[in-house]
């Protein structure tokens, strides 16, 4: 359906080299965008490349370090100087840690924080301003979590970081939406990806999660594409400000 064609657009996601960001981009391609994948590993990155090339999508890659403000720079105008231009900006790319607050240290809470809620300000506001100097509008999807709106012990600092990608994002469409710029952000469950397995593997946290989720089972990454598509599409084009859970309906219930 035309209102779900992504082509002729260009969409770059962060920590795309694997797991959900993987998913992610070959979604976004099979769509018909061409996709800007990223990551720090480089025979990791090339390794996904080489598999979604083969697959038949177009594919560039980038690395820089998301909470380096002139990394950044430096790699859009790399981009940028190549005539790439990004309609579509999938803030992916996270980190978790598990320390009861109590025993959190302060360079750890920064590393989360940076990591996944600076890091979505740095790159959402220099891509949001190539995407208004242009003119022609463009789609910011922050990847949020069940976290952004309940919390766990242990996670302390990822929730307060999640947390902060949903209003972050409301504070992006507030600003943005004038210049046709749709943010939103989706918020997955728990998810089978190589970071989560340890707990997959664990059978006491595994009942837990799969008595807990109405669904009765884990998410996998391919989970997140319909939602991504949908966000990035004309679909979505008075859709602004919003967090869309995909959790099997885990925060539905109590």
């Amino acid at each position: 359906m035309s209102l779900f064609d992504l082509t002729g657009r260009t969409a770059l996601i962060t920590g795309s080299s694997g797991g959900l960001g993987f998913a992610m981009a070959r979604g976004l391609a099979q769509s018909g965008a061409q996709i800007i994948i990223h990551g720090r590993n480089g025979d990791k990155l090339e390794a996904a490349r080489g598999i979604l090339s083969k697959e038949g999508h177009h594919v560039l890659t980038t690395s820089f370090d998301i909470t380096d403000e002139a990394a950044i720079e430096q790699a859009l105008a790399a981009l940028s100087a190549d005539g790439v231009t990004i309609d579509i900006l999938v803030n992916n790319a996270g980190m978790q840690l598990r320390r009861p607050l109590l025993e959190l240290k302060r360079d750890q809470w920064d590393t989360v924080i940076n990591t996944n809620l600076t890091s979505t300000f740095l790159l959402g506001r220099n891509v949001a301003r190539q995407m208004i100097e242009r003119g022609k509008g463009g789609k910011i999807i922050n990847i949020g979590s069940l976290m952004s709106s309940v919390a766990r012990p242990t996670v302390g600092a990822y929730t307060a970081s999640k947390g902060g990608v949903r209003l972050l994002t409301q504070s992006m469409a507030a600003e943005w939406a004038e210049h046709n710029i749709q943010t939103n952000a989706i918020g997955p469950g728990y998810m089978i990806t190589e970071m989560t397995q340890p707990l997959v593997d664990d059978p006491k946290f595994n009942d837990w999660i799969v008595g807990r989720t109405p669904s009765k089972r884990w998410g996998v990454p391919e989970d997140l594409v319909g939602t991504v598509v949908y966000l990035a599409s004309p679909a979505s084009s008075y859709v602004n400000g919003q967090i869309i859970y995909v959790d099997g309906g885990m925060l539905a219930v109590l």
